[in-house]
């Protein structure tokens, strides 16, 4: 889209504000709102200026200046706003230099494709991923020298079958029994359709939504799958959305990978194939009928998943739901239809354009634009060095020996694992300058500084459980 059809679209629209919006580091969408009147057709070559000081994960005050650079393609009608305002995704651009700004992580998704393409091994990335969430009542957390506490409530809460509700009709989904009931077992069907309904307005199809496993109102809403950059894109409208649906309706939502004890966790299995002139490249007469390349791809993946959920399982939460159980993806070995392994194929369709990989272990704290294009260069990497995947597990792991698990890899078990790893293994990232050495540096010192080590020196709530007595 010209600067010209944008402004088109919003006279259409009528809309007389443009809202831009950008992602900060860890994937958070942040936003400055401007009479569109202000705005001509050098705006999206110049940009407007903005104090990228406060921004996490960004540099500091010694050089906050920053320019946003909206993109034209991306605009869109926020659903949300009383009066007509159009959206628009913007790239972050240093001022003085005029060049991308190596930290903006829509910039690294782009460097990512473009990289792809240079290899000459494909030119379209496809990612379809699965984001679950968790529709509360209620959330209340606190954390100071004197208390530390969280409680949250639902509903649909299995530990509410006996709360004064006046009346309490029951219909509670049980633990791990929420995949998935009709109503009125199911309250968030109308909720989640109204959701759905926004998405659609802002250009985003949607192939299904229903109920999760978990109690409390755990439910997934699924994109049909698009190009790396694209969906990156959805991603962010698809959690600004569905909070801003659920708070409409006095509802809050979380992607916390695991809020709630002793049931399922929110995932994000992320599902990805490679094209090239139109075809696709992972159909093939090889396991689970799949293509030598697409083959090697998931040997990348594999090699590199520690390195990888840095990003893609990027919180101390997400490892709460990364543990043997609960169908927890854990096992870092491929798999035609066993859900326990870190990658599985689905077996649906034989249509080749259908066949793809589906990485399991991500939850949806992610920041799509890292995420994803740490999955591409770890599949590009497994490519071009022809890395072999390992056996297939297609067994019940729940019939395996101590000694025949104890032969299968598993996933790190903390964030501080996933960041040493990352820190030993990230010269495949680095390929083609997709993601900086800086990127990487910063990434880690962030985690560890906000929330690692402050997470270090809390006393933890079941502490006082286990030694207050003692």
């Amino acid at each position: 889209m010209t600067a010209k059809e944008f402004f088109e679209f919003a006279k259409k629209n009528n809309a007389s504000m443009v809202d831009l919006k950008f992602t900060d580091l860890l994937g958070t969408w942040q936003h400055c709102t401007f009479p569109i009147d202000t705005w001509d057709d050098s705006t999206f070559e110049e940009g407007v200026g903005f104090d990228g000081s406060s921004i996490r994960g960004w540099q500091g005050i010694h050089m906050s200046d920053m320019l946003a650079v909206p993109d034209a393609d991306t605009v869109a009608v926020d659903p949300f706003f009383e009066k007509p305002t159009v959206s628009v995704v913007a790239n972050i651009v240093d001022p003085v230099t005029k060049e991308d700004y190596s930290r903006d992580p829509r910039h690294v998704a782009r460097k990512g494709i473009a990289y792809m393409k240079s290899t000459g091994i494909a030119d379209t990335c496809y990612v379809g991923p699965e984001p679950e969430f968790f529709i509360f009542d209620e959330v209340r957390y606190e954390q100071k020298q004197n208390t530390g506490f969280y409680q949250i409530d639902s509903v649909e809460g299995a530990w509410n079958t006996n709360r004064i509700e006046e009346p309490n009709l029951g219909y509670k989904p049980s633990y791990k029994g929420g995949y998935f009931p009709v109503s009125p077992s199911d309250t968030y069907q109308n909720l989640r359709s109204e959701m759905v309904f926004e998405m659609q307005k802002v250009g985003i199809v949607v192939e299904a939504h229903h109920h999760e496993v978990g109690t409390g109102g755990q439910g997934e809403i699924d994109m049909q799958f698009a190009d790396l950059l694209k969906m990156a894109d959805q991603f962010m409208w698809f959690k600004y959305i569905i909070k801003n649906v659920a708070w409409k309706h006095g509802k809050t939502v979380t992607f916390m990978p695991k809020p709630i004890f002793e049931d399922n966790g929110s995932g994000m299995h992320s599902h990805m194939s490679l094209w090239k002139a139109g075809k696709p490249l992972f159909a093939g007469n090889g396991y689970a009928g799949l293509s030598e390349i697409a083959i090697h791809a998931i040997g990348g993946v594999l090699k590199h998943a520690a390195a990888i959920l840095a990003f893609g399982a990027p919180t101390t939460n997400s490892y709460r739901r990364l543990v043997p159980g609960f169908e927890a993806p854990v096992n870092l070995v491929m798999s035609a239809r066993n859900r326990s392994a870190a990658v599985r194929i689905p077996m649906y369709s034989n249509n080749p354009k259908a066949k793809r990989f589906e990485f399991r272990c991500p939850d949806p704290s992610a920041n799509g634009y890292l995420a994803w294009t740490a999955m591409l260069m770890a599949c590009i990497d497994g490519i071009k060095n022809k890395i072999d995947p390992g056996k297939a597990l297609d067994r019940d792991i729940y019939e395996m020996t101590a000694g025949e698990l104890a032969d299968v890899p598993h996933v790190p078990g903390s964030l501080s694992e996933s960041l040493e790893a990352l820190h030993n293994d990230h010269k495949f990232l680095t390929e083609g300058g997709v993601f900086t050495d800086d990127l990487i540096e910063n990434w880690i010192d962030y985690k560890k500084e906000f929330e690692l080590d402050p997470l270090s020196l809390r006393p933890h709530p079941f502490e006082f459980q286990l030694y207050y007595d003692s």
